[in-house]
């Protein structure tokens, strides 16, 4: 759990700098500061992380950010400010269009890949379904199992046309890609136990068998650091680990493959000019991946960009070490051995969720096994208390 402190805005190398007067606006408030920084040394984002961490004040040790994260103070504020517009009937919708572009070029910076390669919505599933939407009849789909169903339901659905979906074990999912394949689709990280694929063993047999790579980076972007560029398409949803309100999704697709999308949920947001894109015909879509947007929620966008701006602040590989640093305290304190992901998973006694709960930490159980999930606001105390709780309780296949 974090301190009330107000934490001082970011100035150069994680300095406190003097503070910025107060947003007018919602938009101006989502957007206030730069975005992600450029050339951010190690120890400028280590700084940055402990200044960021002054931003959040649970009541309880949360680690459950693989369910929902947290809002940093910025985004609440902005959310606030955008709240009071509505209110007094002073809110302009076109100036929501300031934060979600804000957020898109922040969420490209991270994800290694150009803004005009990024498409937002508000779902993993409307995305999914777009690439499923376009494989020929009778293609391959292979993927994980035990997926998230986001990630696959939307290829199950397409089966009337022939598209089959061949689940193996995610440990054997390089060496399963075969001549038929057409797609791999899973998550970078899973949901149920935070295991992560290994990608370069599937990409490089994806390249091999001409197979095109889907990746989920909902439970990885945020602290895994992820280059989207490399994979046909990617998806993630903003609500876990880039501590957004629900209501936010990134879409990332190579342009040499946009163009075999078919736009099904085109609307007005897809225009090439967006506000004059509101009725009537011809299409006139934008040229970009803009043109899979999905009509936005105002709102979410708002609480978005800051938070986006706050983590490409810190930086992925920051964000990774501390993350993980914590995770494997925890595990190395309950006797659990090392592991690569931020989310630790282990069977445990029929006691330990209420244990936890009544202990004050907020966690989560998926599959059946306890799910904890350690993020930027977590500390070493989190991973110490939480160790404390759970020692004993572990059972035999943990």
């Amino acid at each position: 759990m974090q301190t009330n402190e107000t934490p001082a805005p970011y100035g150069n190398g994680g300095e406190a700098a003097a503070p910025a007067p107060a947003p007018a606006t919602a938009t101006a408030a989502a957007t206030a500061r730069p975005g992600a920084a450029a050339g951010v040394t190690e120890a400028e984002g280590r700084a940055r992380l402990a200044l960021a961490q002054q931003e959040f004040d649970p009541e309880v040790v949360y680690l459950n950010t693989a369910s929902m994260g947290l809002p940093p103070r910025r985004s609440l504020a902005a959310l606030r400010v955008h709240e009071e517009e509505w209110r007094r009937g002073t809110a302009s919708a076109a100036a929501y269009d300031a934060p979600l572009a804000a957020a898109r070029e922040s969420y490209a910076a991270l994800v290694g890949v150009d803004p005009s390669h990024v498409a937002v919505g508000s779902q993993v599933s409307t995305f999914v379904g777009l690439v499923a939407a376009s494989l020929p009849e009778g293609s391959e789909v292979l993927t994980a199992a035990g997926e998230f169903t986001s990630v696959v339901f939307p290829f199950h659905a397409q089966e009337r046309r022939g598209v089959r979906v061949r689940e193996v074990p995610l440990d054997s999912l390089a060496e399963e890609v075969g001549p038929r394949t057409a797609l791999v689709a899973v998550a970078a990280v899973q949901s149920a136990d935070g295991r992560l694929a290994d990608l370069d063993a599937l990409t490089a047999a994806c390249d091999a068998h001409g197979a095109r790579v889907l990746l989920d980076t909902t439970q990885a972007t945020g602290w895994l650091p992820v280059d989207a560029s490399r994979y046909a398409f990617t998806v993630g949803g903003g609500y876990k680990w880039l501590l957004a309100p629900r209501g936010t999704c990134f879409f990332t697709v190579r342009p040499e493959y946009a163009a075999e999308l078919l736009p099904h949920w085109a609307g007005w947001y897809a225009g090439e000019e967006r506000w004059e894109s509101l009725y009537g015909a011809p299409l006139r879509l934008a040229k970009d991946a803009r043109r899979f947007d999905v009509s936005p929620v105002w709102p979410a966008w708002v609480g978005q960009a800051p938070a986006l701006e706050l983590l490409g602040g810190i930086g992925p590989s920051v964000l990774h070490d501390h993350a993980l640093g914590l995770a494997n305290r925890f595990r190395a304190a309950v006797g659990l051995p090392h592991g690569d992901s931020a989310i630790v998973s282990a069977a445990v006694d029929a006691g330990t969720p209420a244990e936890l709960k009544r202990a004050g930490i907020a966690s989560s159980t998926r599959a059946g096994r306890m799910r904890l999930a350690f993020h930027l606001y977590n500390t070493e105390a989190d991973a110490d208390r939480t160790a404390e709780v759970v020692a004993g309780r572990l059972t035999g296949d943990a």
